[in-house]
């Protein structure tokens, strides 16, 4: 396993504003404004607890299929959720195996580290108490199956596919009902300023047609449908 000291955040974001006022779409369309037309994950990858939009850096993890538990049981998954950070989401790809890769006490130690969510390329387990517990978690679906002695993480910080979209660690990750964009660290700073304007405009362009404005009236005024 590969294990890195993974990179702060490009700059203290102010997370919780970036949630409350924006939302996977507009992510995506502030992505291809930037020439970036590929960040939105395929259809598949599901919030599996109600929590609203998901935003946070990404701490990627490559997790394969295995024959029998390792000597240290768990030991990779522990080392890689005892290194979450305050403002980190776990991307995990465990694509290989339909084991369960994540489940409860993953996500109370996650949450109790600062950690904003996860996104989990396959299946959880313990879906009522993650709910409960009101942490946000994306994935394919649940399974009573446990991890072990079926998958094991490999890789930690390492680049990983998620829906046909690259991932690296320290990229943005915005999640919500429609899905999953995910902005390339070097272009986070720009797309974070224009994905607040986008969605300020369009909550006018909302309050216009509500009034009774055509949308041909908003697209004249606004340019945004």
């Amino acid at each position: 396993m590969t294990l890195r000291s993974a990179p702060k955040p490009l700059h203290p974001l102010d997370l919780d504003r970036v949630a409350a006022l924006t939302y996977s779409a507009v992510f995506s369309d502030v992505c291809d404004a930037m020439g970036l037309r590929g960040q939105t994950v395929s259809p598949g990858i599901m919030p599996l607890s109600r929590t609203g939009t998901l935003v946070g850096w990404a701490r990627t993890a490559f997790s394969v299929p295995v024959e029998a538990p390792p000597a240290r049981h768990y030991g990779a998954e522990i080392d890689f959720i005892d290194s979450l950070r305050p403002g980190d989401v776990a991307v995990v790809d465990c694509s290989q195996h339909p084991a369960a890769a994540w489940g409860e006490l993953f996500s109370t130690a996650s949450q109790g580290r600062g950690a904003r969510g996860a996104v989990i390329d396959g299946l959880i387990r313990d879906r009522r108490k993650i709910e409960q517990l009101g942490f946000p978690i994306y994935g394919r679906g649940q399974r009573p199956t446990d991890s072990l002695g079926r998958v094991s993480i490999t890789e930690i910080d390492q680049t990983i596919q998620l829906g046909g979209v690259d991932v690296h660690t320290g990229d943005l990750i915005v999640a919500d009902e429609d899905g999953i964009t995910v902005v390339p660290r070097d272009y986070a700073d720009e797309a974070v300023d224009r994905a607040i304007a986008k969605a300020t405009t369009e909550n006018k362009a909302r309050d216009l047609l509500l009034a009774g404005g055509t949308l041909a009236d908003v697209w004249e005024r606004f340019r945004v449908l």
